[in-house]
């Protein structure tokens, strides 16, 4: 199945409806809703949830001009099926068709990914497989790696382990330090989410053997190499 084929950027054609769950400041979230406020942007941000009622991203997201929800996970104590639960009934009720994840700290259940499996698309700050999980930026540092990014991929049950969709590498130096290093991969994140969003709205993606194929997307033949010479 190619996700997002049922809406496009065609003339006459809805745009496609997205909520973006977040838990805090939610830099990613202003990177997509800068993108989807040109009208000719095939995704509209239609919500923006939060986990968590202090998140800073909220109040960027109304000050927007875009609905924002809350639904506090520790209502529900450790039933995270229960939250999960009213999560997507609450993105249903939007009429929503594609969920992005933007520093949403929840381990999500099988049951949840399921409704949204190919709809749901997240970014970590690490160049997937290597990285999965926590502090990216200490660990790729202490492995001595000369390249390091971020990644857009689908969600599945497995954490950070989704069909990869499009990466994007900074070069690593010697005197870079986790904090230097994240600055640069976080505007790599700011990129390529909005780019992973808009061939998803527009059915580019198809997925054979967990492997994401982007129609009309050429290879690039260009090399980095690190340290640069």
């Amino acid at each position: 199945m190619a996700p997002g084929a049922a809406t496009g950027s065609g003339a006459g054609r809805a745009r496609m409806r997205v909520a973006i769950l977040i838990s805090g400041r939610g830099s990613n979230m202003v990177a997509l809703i800068e993108a989807a406020a040109d009208p000719a942007f095939p995704a509209e941000i239609a919500l923006v949830l939060s986990n968590r009622p202090d998140a800073a991203g909220l109040a960027r997201a109304a000050a927007a001009g875009i609905a924002t929800k809350v639904i506090d996970h520790k209502d529900f104590g450790k039933n995270r099926e229960a939250f999960e639960q009213v999560l997507h009934a609450t993105l249903e009720a939007h009429d929503i068709a594609c969920v992005c994840l933007a520093g949403f700290m929840r381990l999500l259940t099988p049951w949840f990914v399921g409704r949204w499996e190919g709809r749901m698309i997240n970014v970590h700050p690490a160049l997937l497989p290597a990285f999965k999980g926590l502090d990216t930026h200490a660990r790729a540092l202490a492995a001595g790696v000369r390249l390091h990014g971020a990644t857009v991929h689908l969600v599945v049950p497995e954490m950070d382990s989704g069909p990869i969709i499009v990466q994007g590498a900074v070069a690593v130096g010697d005197d870079d330090t986790p904090d230097t290093l994240a600055a640069r991969v976080l505007a790599v994140e700011h990129r390529i989410y909005p780019l992973a969003l808009r061939w998803l709205a527009e059915g580019r993606i198809t997925v054979t053997a967990d492997r994401c194929r982007i129609a009309g997307v050429p290879t690039p033949d260009r090399v980095l190499v690190a340290p640069g010479g």
